[in-house]
């Protein structure tokens, strides 16, 4: 392993805003569930997760934005996520955090309701039909959502993939007749404001220099 994974998992370790637990410590039950606002950000604000956040740059600059909600990025990968973590405690940024863990096992660490939005940024695509279900934004991901997302949570996907895209709006979206709010299949020669146009990861810049086109779209699931 290289010596700088190393470093940043030693350093995980001393970030107040990560939450890291074996499978053994989930199945005892996550004490965070249930409380995450009275006590990990002591405060009622809504609940933003960013699902696959990677280096947690969505999750960053959703918080700089909008300091009136709070801010939680997952991934598995621990020596992605030491960027954000490093980056919101340099800065002092008390609603954000970090969850290491698989998205197969979010709903272990949330309440019925207690998040109000959803964010999946360039997840990846899973492109073999027989990888369907590992999709963000698949019906059994949707189901797994539906366990914590308050009812008229919004879900949003942004993806450079048409191939997820397409999927999503209509074998999903469209399929299952959820509420379809905005989409575009070209972000940027879009009337789209806000949050989707003003904050791009690092590949969505390489995507975008090589002329390829950003989907978006946001959708409420059906009740």
């Amino acid at each position: 392993m290289a010596k700088n994974k190393l470093f940043r998992f030693a350093e995980n370790e001393t970030f107040p805003n990560l939450i890291q637990m074996s499978y053994k410590e989930i199945e005892k039950g996550v004490p965070l569930k249930g409380n995450w606002n009275k006590d990990f950000f002591k405060n009622e604000n809504p609940i933003v997760l960013e699902l696959g956040c990677g280096k947690g740059e969505y999750t960053v600059g959703l918080a700089k934005r909008n300091p009136e909600k709070n801010f939680i990025g997952v991934d598995i990968k621990g020596a992605r996520l030491w960027r954000g973590c490093k980056t919101s405690n340099e800065e002092n940024m008390p609603n954000v955090g970090f969850i290491r863990t698989r998205i197969e096992h979010i709903a272990s660490y949330f309440n019925t309701e207690e998040v109000s939005e959803i964010w999946i940024t360039f997840p990846d695509p899973q492109p073999k039909e027989i990888k369907v279900r590992k999709r963000l934004t698949s019906p059994r991901f949707l189901d797994i959502y539906k366990n914590f997302l308050a009812k008229d949570g919004i879900i949003h996907l942004k993806t450079d993939n048409i191939g997820l895209f397409e999927y999503t709006v209509t074998e999903v979206i469209e399929q299952h007749q959820h509420e379809l709010i905005y989409l575009t299949r070209d972000l940027y020669n879009s009337d789209c404001k806000g949050a989707p146009k003003e904050i791009q990861t690092f590949y969505e810049k390489k995507y975008l220099e090589q002329g390829i086109p950003i989907n978006y779209v946001k959708f409420r699931m059906k009740q």
